[in-house]
């Protein structure tokens, strides 16, 4: 039908249907991830991060629990905004979690002593390590059963049992100075008030709820932590279980949020989204307060000629650094058994980043495209 003879009419249609075909289609936007830094050369499975906005220095901790213990080389590392190594302190056989910094300070969870520990955040290598307190074993160990509906009408009830093992895992800061600390074993959330400046500092359990305990395969249950803008929930990854937990902090039950997140593990608030690292698929995943994906990104793409990998490999931990967001791929085999993990054959551990949209979370479904 030529221009001449076309009717408004049928020209408004068809001229709408050509605009709906060319619209990218709705759905969760993609992001591609780049290399970043490479850890130093015997330096392995690099776990917490944290970022300092004074000067934009990134912090990593490392997650070493080789056996023997004598073959541990657990570092606290301080890298420049550009990636320039700057300190690094050693740990040795004790694996470290969570990182936060603040005032001044950098806050650290150490895995191996059951510690909150702090240090300065301009630290070096012969810098001082300063207990904070040290987290208890619970009585009872585990939480209470769970009792699990199913679809014809029964239920499961899975018990929980732990040795009584602290497991300090994630940590995330209040604008009050409140830290709260999610314990893997124990299926625990602590608050430590006033955590900068308490001396002596205190415990508070906040919850042993037991969609804080998990009996999946990934035998870690509360793990990353993050806080809304308004800092009225915490939301609480549970690895094992592969969920996203919200818990409304003036008081009410735990909710679930999204679930089919294998491997739910580091957790930040950024932009309106919870950013949650998937890490038995290797993906960062941008969702929203009523757990949609809005954004997807990484995907493990192999390894480079240094045996470091490409994309994601077991992420562990994010943070923001200006326009950037930070990853570390810990990159730890999982299974006794040899040939069946690729994080058997990494030689080189990293941080990968990838530059955050201009806007995440307002308006509906995004566009799937990449940056």
């Amino acid at each position: 039908m030529s221009p001449s003879t076309c009717s408004w009419g049928i020209c408004l249609v068809l001229a709408g249907a050509f605009a709906a075909s060319q619209a990218p289609p709705l759905g969760p936007q993609v992001l591609e991830v780049e290399p970043f830094v490479e850890l130093p050369s015997g330096v392995r499975y690099p776990e917490g991060l944290a970022s300092n906005p004074r000067n934009g220095d990134i912090y990593v901790g490392t997650f070493d629990m080789r056996q023997p213990a004598s073959e541990r080389n657990n570092q606290l590392l301080r890298y420049a905004a550009d990636g320039r190594l700057l300190a690094q302190r050693s740990f040795t056989g004790m694996p470290l979690t969570g990182l936060g910094y603040a005032d001044g300070q950098l806050y650290i969870l150490n895995f191996g002593a059951g510690k909150l520990q702090r240090i300065l955040a301009d630290f070096t290598a012969d810098t001082p390590v300063e207990d904070v307190l040290d987290f208890p074993r619970l009585v009872p160990p585990a939480p209470a059963a769970r009792m699990v509906d199913n679809p014809d009408g029964s239920q499961d009830r899975i018990e929980f049992a732990a040795s009584g093992m602290p497991a300090p895992n994630g940590l995330v800061f209040a604008g009050n100075g409140d830290l709260y600390v999610s314990d893997s074993f124990q299926g625990a959330l602590y608050r430590i008030a006033d955590a900068t400046h308490c001396r002596p500092c205190s415990l508070e359990v906040l919850s042993r709820d037991p969609l804080l305990a998990t009996a999946g395969f990934l035998p870690f249950g509360a793990n990353g932590l993050a806080l809304d803008d308004g800092e009225r929930h915490l939301y609480i990854n549970n690895a094992g279980d592969g969920r996203l937990l919200r818990m409304p902090l003036s008081g009410g039950e735990l909710q679930v949020v999204a679930e089919s997140l294998p491997g739910a593990d580091g957790l930040l608030f950024h932009d309106g989204l919870l950013w949650l690292l998937a890490n038995q698929v290797d993906q960062l995943l941008g969702v929203d307060e009523q757990g949609l994906i809005r954004i997807r990104a990484g995907g493990f793409r192999g390894l480079s000629a240094s045996g470091a990998p490409l994309g994601l490999l077991f992420p562990a931990s994010s943070v923001v650094q200006g326009d950037w967001m930070v990853i570390s791929n810990l990159a730890l085999p999982l299974t006794p058994a040899e040939g069946d993990e690729w994080e058997e054959q990494v030689r080189t551990w990293n941080l990968v980043r990838l530059r955050l949209p201009r806007s995440s979370a307002k308006g509906g479904a995004t566009h799937a495209a990449n940056p």
